[in-house]
């Protein structure tokens, strides 16, 4: 069994797939990404915790709603953050091999953090992807322009004019765009019923959108790590695509949830 498929240290995977090739647990990133042999994925896609659950409101549906996702999404301040993200993606960067690449989204209170940290350990990012969202929800304050996006860097682990280069399916995605080079906009609907039946996560992301970055940059059989997997969406466009898949989701609920779609997934 390839080393970036063995077990993390003393956690039993919540779902796995009938090759064990693939596997999903419900633990903390922290507990997880230190087990993982160094140069073991393909490519990391992740959704990190954005720090925003400071007890303001936001529109669902209309209505208000407060935003506080859990103590897992509160601020420890500018330092204390950024202290956070620094030490995950130094394993992540430990994690990947040599011509791995890594997406991370996010909005303007993340981002910035996470650009600088990147910089920091010697990642060369080589793209931001904007999603434009066709129907934000509104900004209920009126105080600033509506947040109709968002921001999704994209890294390669090793310098320019390296030996080990990173995967660009050029071809893939400029067919994809009626034979043009494919731009860094890209406007995507916000994942629909469909995505949210077995339950629903606060920051989702759609398949599509995740689906569409693996695409451009692994190959079938590849490796995607996601270390903060929420409700499952990086595994369900991996496996989709013929790639392995491991991932960790802190929560209990986002990982029975993430569980019951990964399986169902397999099945189909």
């Amino acid at each position: 069994m390839p080393e970036a498929r063995r077990a993390p240290t003393g956690a039993a995977p919540v779902w796995q797939s009938k090759d064990a090739a693939s596997r999903f647990y419900c633990a903390d990133q922290r507990a997880l990404l230190p087990s993982l042999p160094a140069e073991s994925v393909d490519c990391v896609w992740t959704d990190p915790p954005y720090f925003l659950s400071n007890d303001g409101t936001t529109c669902v549906g209309g209505q208000r709603h407060k935003v506080n996702k859990g103590e897992w999404d509160r601020s420890h301040g500018w330092a204390g953050d950024h202290a956070f993200h620094l030490a995950w993606l130094a394993e992540c960067q430990r994690v990947l091999t040599p011509a791995g690449t890594l997406w991370v989204s996010g909005t303007t209170h993340v981002y910035l953090s996470v650009g600088m940290a990147l910089l920091e350990l010697g990642f060369r990012i080589l793209n931001d992807i904007v999603w434009e969202k066709p129907n934000p929800p509104p900004n209920l304050g009126c105080r600033c322009f509506t947040h109709s996006t968002e921001i999704i860097l994209w890294a390669a682990k090793s310098p320019k004019g390296s030996q080990h280069r990173h995967v660009f399916n050029y071809a893939e995605m400029k067919r994809r765009n009626e034979g043009r080079q494919m731009k860094n906009v890209w406007r995507l609907p916000a994942p629909g019923a469909s995505e949210k039946r077995h339950g629903r996560h606060p920051t989702q992301k759609p398949v599509a959108l995740i689906e569409r970055c693996l695409a451009a940059s692994t190959l079938p059989g590849h490796t995607v790590l996601d270390p903060f997997a929420g409700t499952g969406s990086t595994g369900l466009a991996a496996l989709a695509g013929g790639r392995h898949f491991i991932g960790c989701e802190v929560d209990p609920n986002y990982a029975r949830i993430a569980s019951a779609k990964l399986a169902e997934c397999q099945h189909d």
